[in-house]
């Protein structure tokens, strides 16, 4: 079946960067909408990076734009989460997800509201990252 499997997380000093990484088995990122979570402990999960592989537009929510870069590799059907400037309230669980919608969704609604909760997808087991102050 389809999987996602993130890789990347740690813990860091605030100020520091890491890099996430999410390889999909099962299918291909082709003009697909993938996106990236996060869930602090306590907190509701919240969008944090969005990007539509068909025309790789992408989407941030504004408490990282600046600071995390999203990114793919189709060649190597793997996601990434470039963080730098990391902060102490960056600590959570980040979950990369595949979404069933199109592209003017994935950009535009995907990280501010639940459409993620509702559409079809699939989810990886999370990686954890713990920024230090």
């Amino acid at each position: 079946g389809i999987q996602l499997v993130e890789s990347g997380g740690g813990s860091v000093q605030a100020g520091g960067s890491l890099r996430l990484s999410c390889a999909a088995s099962g299918y291909t990122y082709s003009n697909y909408c993938l996106a990236w979570f996060r869930q602090a402990p306590g907190s509701a999960r919240e969008g944090v990076a969005s990007i539509y592989t068909g025309d790789a537009n992408t989407s941030y929510s504004d408490f990282v734009k600046g600071r995390f870069v999203i990114s793919h590799d189709n060649a190597k059907n793997t996601l990434y989460l470039q963080m730098n400037s990391l902060k102490p309230e960056d600590t959570a669980m980040y979950y990369c997800a595949a979404v069933a919608v199109g592209p003017a969704p994935c950009i535009r609604d995907l990280l501010s509201t639940d459409i993620a909760s509702r559409a079809a997808g699939v989810w990886g087991q999370g990686t954890r990252v713990t920024v230090s102050s």
